[in-house]
């Protein structure tokens, strides 16, 4: 019994030890002030990558919204100055995003891509502060994140019409996503797909029918740009 005692006690040591660094990672940052007035959006992010660097000045917060020195001050008479206004430009926004995100590779392209080109800011897609409440459960759906297809059907509803369709990729039930074939971030190719053409783009997954094959069907193996 002690023999085991000791195996058990070493396994949780272990266990421990292993833990530690993520436990780390994910310690709470201390409360900023501006949680003072904003507890519901300092509160949305406390546990994220975006919180967790935040600290009792609120640095994290002032490098999106902008300097709050005079607003701290007086905020009833200073209005904050808001960089992630609603009536800010999506080149505006980018640039706040950009800040930090620049170096990121799956934005080597950003501004050759069609969302930066249409206007289409790093806000229409992701939601820093979260939008709050459960998440609804949508029909053949196997996962419970929130899936990608959702909020790409927001514009291309074209495509939500297809991928509802009788045969279609496993795209609502969650087990394939838009992005592994498109790169939403910008790419050189048209469709912002992620490989050269079309064609390329499939075998990526559908190695099997890449071929050669012995009477190879000349349409499918030309370009399909």
């Amino acid at each position: 019994m002690r023999f085991q005692s000791c195996i058990a006690t070493a396994a949780v040591a272990l266990a421990a030890a292993l833990l530690a660094p993520n436990a780390i990672a994910q310690r709470p940052a201390e409360t900023p002030i501006c949680a003072n007035c904003h507890e519901a959006s300092h509160a949305s992010i406390a546990s994220s990558h975006h919180g967790s660097k935040n600290d009792a000045a609120g640095s994290m917060c002032q490098s999106c919204h902008g300097d709050a020195k005079a607003h701290l001050q007086d905020p009833i008479k200073n209005k904050m100055a808001n960089k992630m206004a609603k009536t800010a430009t999506a080149a505006e926004k980018d640039a706040v995003c950009m800040t930090c995100h620049s170096g990121s590779r799956h934005l080597a392209f950003w501004e050759s891509g069609k969302h930066a080109k249409n206007e289409v800011s790093c806000t229409n897609c992701h939601n820093i502060h979260g939008k709050g409440g459960k998440l609804a459960v949508s029909p053949f759906t196997t996962t419970a994140r929130v899936l990608e297809a959702d909020t790409c059907g927001t514009c291309h509803k074209q495509v939500r019409n297809a991928v509802n369709k009788p045969s279609h990729h496993p795209i609502v039930e969650g087990k394939v996503t838009c992005s592994d074939c498109h790169n939403p971030h910008g790419a050189l190719s048209p469709a912002m797909v992620k490989h050269e053409t079309v064609n390329q783009q499939c075998f990526s997954c559908h190695a099997d029918k890449r071929g050669p094959f012995v009477f190879g069907h000349p349409p499918v193996e030309e370009n399909a740009f």
